[in-house]
């Protein structure tokens, strides 16, 4: 397994790579999520890159970017037992030299949820993400269906800019109750672990709801709330029920729908979806 900090680095080692090369975009601090997006990568592509890159402009100045969790050693030791070809690990001034005036924005899909709680957070991952490609060139980047608004954004970025890539979706890993794998989910202490479990709890009974005809957007979510609600370290930051392809939300789930939320528990923010219908 290469280990390369530059860009020049990179470029130079991807002219050695056997196309189809798969790219798993990551901020370290690895889960068997992670591992998961590079299992799928490995068996897919004859060589696989994976970045390493905590990327400063997608925390607002109230975010957690400075406390982030970080384990370089540990990360490339899982790296090689999943069998990475080449990880990618820029410092932040190579990847925003100084003077660097560019940002790429994707419009609408944007301004809601993760969007409308966090300004500017994907104007920075748009952009990095943006970098990364055009610097790793593959065929295939892979990315968790937990982070669901995100890939929204990347799908629609690398259509509207015509990015020679495909976009793969892999189901969210989650722990034995369901909670999804997440770097910040060790934050959490011993009751508020125990209390996280609320997101999928409400996101398994939105898609129970819809499995059963419920149709209602309100119903759904009202529904959802209330069973959160009743978990006392709980902190609702939204609820969605929306278009999978837009995120605007729904007064019916009359079309493939996207349940989302996004909930503190004690100071740890977290994201989790579920997609309803197909």
């Amino acid at each position: 397994m290469k280990k390369v900090y530059t860009v020049a680095e990179m470029r130079k080692e991807r002219r050695k790579l056997s196309d189809p090369v798969g790219f798993v975009p990551t901020m370290g601090y690895l889960h068997d999520g992670h591992l998961e997006l590079v299992r799928r990568a490995r068996v897919e592509n004859k060589d696989v890159v994976v970045s390493i890159f905590v990327n400063p402009t997608q925390f607002g100045p109230e975010e957690d970017f400075d406390a982030y969790p970080r384990d370089m050693e540990r990360d490339l030791f899982l790296l090689k037992e999943v069998k990475a070809d080449v990880v990618f690990i820029p410092g932040t001034e190579e990847m925003y030299p100084p003077l660097s005036s560019t940002w790429v924005e994707v419009e609408n899909v944007t301004e809601r949820l993760e969007g409308a709680a966090r300004p500017g957070h994907f104007r920075g991952v748009a952009t990095i993400v943006a970098k990364l490609f055009n610097i790793v060139q593959p065929a295939r980047a892979y990315f968790g269906a937990k982070d669901a608004q995100q890939l929204v954004v990347i799908k629609k970025m690398v259509s509207d800019l015509n990015m020679d890539l495909e976009i793969v979706t892999v189901p969210t890993v989650r722990e034995y109750d369901g909670l999804a794998l997440s770097s910040r989910n060790v934050y959490l202490d011993l009751d508020e672990r125990e209390s996280a479990v609320v997101l999928y709890k409400a996101l398994d009974m939105a898609k129970k709801l819809h499995e059963m005809g419920e149709r209602s957007a309100d119903v759904v979510r009202r529904q959802m709330t209330e069973l959160i609600q009743n978990e006392p370290r709980a902190i609702i930051e939204y609820i969605s029920i929306a278009d999978a392809s837009t995120l605007e939300e729904l007064e019916n789930i009359d079309r493939p729908a996207l349940a989302s939320l996004a909930v503190k528990i004690g100071q740890t923010r977290l994201i989790d979806s579920m997609p309803l219908g197909t």
